[in-house]
């Protein structure tokens, strides 16, 4: 299950709202917001909360809000009655302190809960239990970290998680976002350090089987992300890639089902590399260091039109044509086409290339 971030700082704009429901198309199926209400302006996020949650339904989106105690009291409401949030779109509460073992299980008997993965204790665990929690409608979500360097630990992710699944949990993670992102750093909002930068859809692949709620932490996602997010719908993986613009090379094409320990094989190329089409010459030398495109050329015999893509640094070889290189921050998806997995290419520009690093 992925998600996006919609933060009631900012108007939602029509313009915005054709945003989320972009996003609704290519598969994201929940919303996160704060409602970490400012004293001076309450009014405004219940307008702001009213309008996204109405949005919400009608897109059928999920709608879960971090909330505190003062905001509960800025919305006209208290833990009693916050499950009347329903009403107003919203279809869970992400809470992490100012709330008694007893508010937090008789909420969980009215909507989803989302309690704080990385400070949840065994013993907070038990206490909930104990008042009756409904582990169906609980789940625990790691924050996003702005300032760099802050970000999580992947070991101590990992082994958090285990101990949750164990419980009966599902776990929720951000990523970065690569379009707009939020202030005041603007150094995106990845729940791991590994992630701060990287490429939105390598960290949802990565963490897609090992929790089982994504949300992009920034407000946006560059164009071409969303591609890749709209394609891999159909189990497809864009790689983003410079060099020769050759259509014949963007369409869909299929990893071997025997996968090569550096390589990634392509079973369709050696049907559309033909003698006279100039792929198929000796080019000059060239290393292929990871990431490179590749074609065996005329002096590999019955390889001769063999498309490959390097999954770690090779030497030059005479026999293989280097005809273009995957961008830096979509080389970890080299890892993610496993046997029998569909890619297609897609050519950029260097300009772009240099703005996705």
């Amino acid at each position: 299950m992925k998600g996006l971030a919609v933060y009631l700082s900012e108007p939602l704009t029509d313009e915005a709202k054709d945003s989320i429901r972009q996003m609704r198309a290519i598969g994201f199926t929940s919303i996160f917001t704060s409602l970490h209400i400012p004293e001076d302006d309450p009014a405004l996020y219940t307008e702001r909360l009213r309008t996204l949650g109405q949005l919400a339904r009608e897109l059928e989106m999920e709608l879960v809000a971090d909330i505190a105690p003062t905001s509960l009291a800025a919305l006209g409401k208290t833990w009693e009655d916050a499950d009347t949030l329903t009403e107003w779109g919203v279809t869970g509460l992400r809470v992490d302190y100012g709330m008694t073992p007893k508010q937090v299980a008789d909420l969980s008997k009215q909507m989803m809960v989302a309690l704080n993965a990385s400070t949840l204790t065994a013993e907070e665990l038990d206490a909930m239990k104990a008042e009756g929690l409904v582990l169906e409608q609980v789940e625990a979500w790691h924050n996003f970290y702005p300032r760099p360097e802050t970000g999580l630990d992947r070991d101590w992710f990992n082994d958090k998680n285990r101990w949750l699944h164990g419980q009966g949990i599902r776990v929720q993670a951000f990523i970065p976002g690569d379009g707009q992102l939020r202030g005041p750093l603007y150094e995106t909002l990845p729940t791991l350090e590994d992630h701060r930068g990287q490429s939105p859809f390598a960290c949802y692949l990565e963490l897609e089987v090992s929790v089982d709620r994504i949300l992009v932490g920034d407000p946006g996602l560059s164009d071409s992300s969303m591609r890749q997010f709209a394609v891999y719908q159909e189990g497809i993986i864009v790689l983003r890639a410079t060099g020769q613009d050759n259509p014949l090379l963007e369409s869909v094409q299929t990893n071997r089902m025997d996968p090569a320990r550096d390589v990634i094989r392509s079973v369709e190329s050696r049907t559309y590399s033909r003698p006279g089409n100039g792929l198929l010459e000796p080019a000059a030398l060239a290393d292929r260091p990871v990431g490179s495109i590749t074609i065996d050329n005329l002096r590999y015999g019955r390889y001769a039109g063999e498309l490959q893509i390097t999954k770690r640094d090779l030497t030059a070889d005479e026999r293989v044509n280097v005809i273009g290189r995957v961008i830096e921050v979509d080389r970890p998806l080299l890892q993610q086409i496993g046997p029998g997995g569909r890619f297609r290419l897609e050519c950029i520009n260097a300009e772009v290339a240099i703005n996705s690093q």
